[in-house]
């Protein structure tokens, strides 16, 4: 999810950058310049991903990390300066309009994403906005429309939803696509941290429903469903759900926080938690195919445990990020004294992304799915292609979460979710 607790405010402490080409060979790729707003745990990743594709890649456009913005004006040059950043803004309206910024890559809190977003895509620019789209089905219906005026004009924009990138759950959609499992049956992912079950644990923008939209639902849960929704190939058409705050008053922030960890004492006193800690609901795709989902920031030992499964008619396909180079696959169709669930290492140069990494069985890692997410986002930029996930992409998402929590708000009642709208 996206992460600095970034807020609207101060004017630009630019420095000069170097203006795209300026001392390059003149037969060199063009330049695209990306300015990142917010710089810490998402900020960190994406500047990763940014830094590196196109030393890893071969790119039609070579990325430059023309700015970053934050609020803090010593905090983020700091910033600049260890991710990699040729300068730095206080105020993300002067990055927008900055000439070596062509592409402009969202990394806030969800209550920003809009405004920044919208105005970007207005005054010319690309746009990646981290998941979820926005805080509530109305923004991030602003954006896709916002997107789609833009596309007409040549700008393109993209959800980040990273985990599309891990090279296994690419693969997965691959085999689903190729019909190995063949008529789905079944779908269920979790996702499971354990993060927030100390109860001094402050009260940070993660667990304030104006800043976050939502609590585990939002920052886990869009994950889940957009990766469902990725692998089966359709839209989710309604849920039936429960959701639960266990701990509702936490110490208020005593500092920032980075990441997933932060301090307080309880000295300045207590607030309210106003999302959910954890989201557990069921499904049907539109296809008819059942899903269960459970999204919770209080599974206790579990750090970042994202596992799916799909079963089918012909087979099943399982993954858990821990293990995010294996992929497990079952083919029915084999005799029954022999069949079961194999391992396949997804590290073969055949399979996705791994063409330009390592040899056979040299195993990749949670950054590497920032800088496929670089990667093709560049590429659609280059050949004039719709990105996916796309904002209507990230509406659906939006969607889905919006009816989950309608249902846990109407005893757990079944709720449709729109149609999702033509990409």
């Amino acid at each position: 999810m996206d992460e600095e607790d970034f807020r609207m405010a101060g004017s630009s402490t630019g420095t000069t950058a170097r203006e795209p080409g300026e001392g390059n060979d003149p037969e060199a790729k063009p330049v695209l310049g990306v300015g990142m707003v917010g710089y810490a745990f998402m900020g960190a990743a994406h500047s990763q991903g940014w830094r590196t594709a196109g030393r890893v890649f071969d790119l039609p456009l070579t990325p430059r990390l023309a700015a970053v913005c934050g609020r803090d004006g010593r905090a983020v040059r700091a910033a600049a300066d260890k991710l990699g950043w040729a300068a730095a803004e206080t105020d993300w309206r002067a990055l927008i309009a900055r000439d070596d910024v062509d592409l402009v890559d969202i990394c806030t809190p969800g209550d920003s994403h809009a405004e920044i977003a919208v105005a970007a895509l207005e005054a010319g620019k690309h746009v990646l906005c981290e998941k979820p789209l926005a805080n509530s089905v109305e923004e991030a219906e602003a954006m896709t429309v916002a997107a789609q005026l833009a596309a007409e004009r040549g700008q393109l924009a993209m959800t980040g939803f990273n985990y599309r990138r891990v090279p296994a759950m690419a693969l997965a959609r691959r085999m689903v696509d190729e019909g190995r499992i063949g008529t789905l049956r079944h779908v269920r992912v979790s996702y499971l941290q354990d993060w927030l079950v100390d109860p001094s644990f402050p009260l940070t923008w993660r667990l304030q429903k104006p800043y976050a939209g939502s609590g585990a639902l939002g920052d886990l849960g869009a994950h889940a469903v957009d990766l469902a929704q990725f692998l089966v190939g359709e839209p989710i058409a309604g849920v039936s759900a429960l959701t639960e705050t266990f701990v509702r008053e936490r110490p208020l922030l005593d500092g920032a926080s980075s990441g997933l960890s932060a301090a307080g004492g309880g000295e300045a006193g207590f607030g309210q938690v106003t999302v959910d800690d954890a989201a557990l609901f069921t499904a049907r795709f539109a296809s008819g195919a059942l899903a269960s989902f459970e999204a919770t920031r209080f599974a206790t030992g579990r750090k970042n445990a994202l596992k799916v499964e799909l079963n089918g008619e012909r087979g099943s396909l399982a993954f858990d990020l821990e293990r995010l180079n294996e992929l497990f696959f079952h083919d029915q169709t084999e005799p029954g004294d022999s069949a079961g669930f194999r391992r396949i290492l997804v590290t073969e140069p055949g399979h996705p992304y791994l063409e330009a990494w390592w040899p056979p069985g040299h195993g990749l890692g949670y950054e590497h799915t920032f800088v496929h997410q670089a990667r093709d986002l560049v590429h659609a930029i280059a050949e004039h292609t719709t990105p996916a996930p796309s904002f209507a992409d990230g509406l659906q998402v939006q969607r889905v979460l919006a009816a989950v929590e309608e249902s846990a708000a109407k005893n757990s009642v079944f709720t449709p979710v729109p149609s999702p709208v033509p990409a």
